[in-house]
């Protein structure tokens, strides 16, 4: 059984009004006064207001953490209506870290949150860190995940975090110096092409409001000192049995120590794309592995002949779609081999990039070298050259 001392010192005595808020929690067995007291005075960051944070920050504020923090740089899109539930229509365009405070603040106005509207990196973490007890990670990638697991042993602090997708999820704390660190578990990062994010291949709403509530729960436990923390353990959630399940795993003996960040899109292969080659004498895309939404509008622009595949499925097809596109969905790509040309650049996308990357590495595989994918998916090329085009 591994146990932390709580990681805060309580505040001040409470009032009448906080005893009457808080009278089911301190009428608990092994949660009194003082375990109360820790939590106002405590200071938390979250990493994300999406799914993972709109889950778990009302709970933070309702339990009666005093300071909560979140970094988030995104807008409210209609899109994610369906698993951030504390975001609604009326926020759609807002910054999320705004959403998310108007929500706290609905649920106790006495409650102080920091919005963060920067980019989490290697240059500011250490430093946004240092101001909070502990760290939440709602994030949705692992370059995030190693960032914020690695700059928290720098910082000395505790990491609860949590991961979604599709019908299950997981959840444990990263605690380096009282346990195994997130590096522990995961050595080393997966591939790019297989890192699906909820955007790629979904979740179930319910999904994130049970890992949330979990990762709310450890960072109590972590606060107060009750309990046995997640630490050297995870737990596992499958929706669709609705079964859990627990991985314990143990610090890698001969680890080397984390000593500094570094570039965490490179170390997960999600870095700037390599191998680009000079433009043919015709101007065109030719052999480059990829290719910008900017550069795709010149060609298509100039009428520079070229086969434009979307592997996306046919639902997101039906949202938003580059004129002249072909529709050949990931899964049955190297089944259609014969509809795919060899003699003209042929150009893949889908929703950001991780499956055209996929797409395009089979193509390779089957000998096709006159293949790119477009970089940021067709969400960048909105962005860069047609915002008519629906964003989800």
């Amino acid at each position: 059984m591994t146990l932390v001392t709580a990681l805060v010192e309580p505040g001040p005595a409470l009032t009448a009004q906080q005893l009457v808020r808080y009278s089911r929690q301190l009428a608990m067995p092994g949660f009194d006064e003082t375990a109360q007291r820790r939590l106002a005075a405590a200071r938390v960051l979250v990493v994300g207001a999406g799914g993972l944070g709109s889950a778990s920050i009302p709970y933070l504020a309702s339990a009666g953490v005093g300071t909560i923090g979140i970094i988030d740089t995104d807008v409210v899109e209609l899109s994610n209506l369906h698993r951030q539930v504390s975001h609604g229509v009326d926020d759609l365009g807002a910054d999320k870290v705004d959403s998310i405070s108007k929500t706290v603040a609905a649920i106790d106005p006495e409650t102080i949150v920091h919005a963060h509207k920067v980019w989490l990196d290697s240059s500011n973490a250490i430093e946004l860190f240092a101001d909070y007890d502990l760290i939440l990670d709602g994030s949705d990638n692992f370059a995030t995940r190693y960032l914020v697991s690695d700059a928290a042993a720098l910082a000395d602090k505790p990491v609860v975090w949590g991961a979604i997708l599709r019908y299950s999820g997981q959840a444990g704390v990263a605690y380096t110096g009282h346990g195994p660190s997130y590096r522990d578990l995961f050595p080393v990062p997966p591939a790019a092409s297989d890192a699906l994010s909820c955007s790629v291949g979904g979740v179930l709403p319910t999904v994130c409001a049970v890992i949330g509530s979990i990762m709310a729960t450890e960072s109590i436990k972590l606060i107060t000192g009750i309990g046995e923390p997640l630490i050297g353990r995870v737990t596992t959630f499958d929706a669709l049995s609705g079964r859990f399940r627990e991985i314990n795993y143990q610090a890698i003996p001969d680890a080397a120590p984390v000593t500094e960040l570094i570039d965490y899109e490179l170390f997960c292969g999600r870095g700037p794309a390599h191998g680009q080659e000079a433009r043919g004498d015709s101007g065109g895309v030719v052999h480059s592995v990829s290719t910008t939404p900017l550069e795709l509008e010149r060609v298509l622009g100039e009428g520079q002949e070229l086969q434009l595949i979307d592997v996306r499925e046919p639902f997101e097809a039906r949202i938003a779609k580059i004129t002249g596109a072909e529709l050949i969905p990931l899964g049955t790509i190297v089944h259609a081999l014969d509809n795919i040309r060899r003699d003209i650049p042929v150009v893949l996308y889908c929703h950001y990039d991780s499956r055209s990357r996929q797409a395009a590495g089979v193509l390779r595989e089957q000998g096709l070298t006159n293949v790119q994918w477009l970089e940021g998916g067709i969400d960048a090329y909105a962005l860069a050259v047609d915002p008519s085009l629906a964003r989800y």
